[in-house]
């Protein structure tokens, strides 16, 4: 019995994969739009990848809290960025791996979400390993749509798509 049929409704949310590349900003720009239009919700994911360095746990540990702190601080400038044109307020994630594993470890622990929106690098050398792994043959094995926002796109490209 799905969520409707329960008579519960719940709020549609967008997934959006965060760091510092460009192709980031348009890709949260695509999300939040779409979500203002539709009544949904956003969720930032921000994901630390884990250290090669390992020799000391106290200098590992200092450095996945300098880690976090910094997630949090790209997380509140998005957020705030954003929540000014769009009006909405982003949910965080910020989990520790591989961004491919943590994206779908996401996706599988957060129902609500219905959409992975994913900016695609405009540079010639590929749209970027995690749009690659993700979009490529295993895009199958997700349990939701993905919206690739390519690179090449201006703001304003994506307010008249949007």
């Amino acid at each position: 019995m799905d969520m409707l049929e329960q008579g519960t409704l719940t709020r549609r949310k967008f997934l959006c994969v965060v760091d510092d590349s460009p192709e980031c900003r348009l890709a949260l720009r695509f999300a939040f739009r779409r979500a203002a239009r539709t009544g949904g919700g956003v969720v930032l994911l921000y994901v630390i990848e884990p250290a090669d360095f390992q020799h000391w746990v106290a200098v590992e540990n200092l450095m996945r809290e300098e880690a976090r702190e910094a997630a949090e601080e790209v997380l509140h400038t998005l957020a705030d960025e954003v929540s000014q044109w769009s009006g909405i307020m982003p949910e965080f994630a910020i989990r520790e791996g591989r961004k491919q594993e943590q994206v779908i470890t996401l996706l599988d622990d957060e129902p609500e979400i219905r959409l992975l929106v994913l900016g695609a690098s405009a540079e010639k050398d590929g749209p970027g390993p995690l749009v690659t792994a993700l979009a490529g043959p295993n895009s199958g094995d997700l349990r939701v749509p993905i919206t690739v926002v390519p690179g090449t796109l201006t703001i304003e490209q994506i307010d008249e798509i949007t």
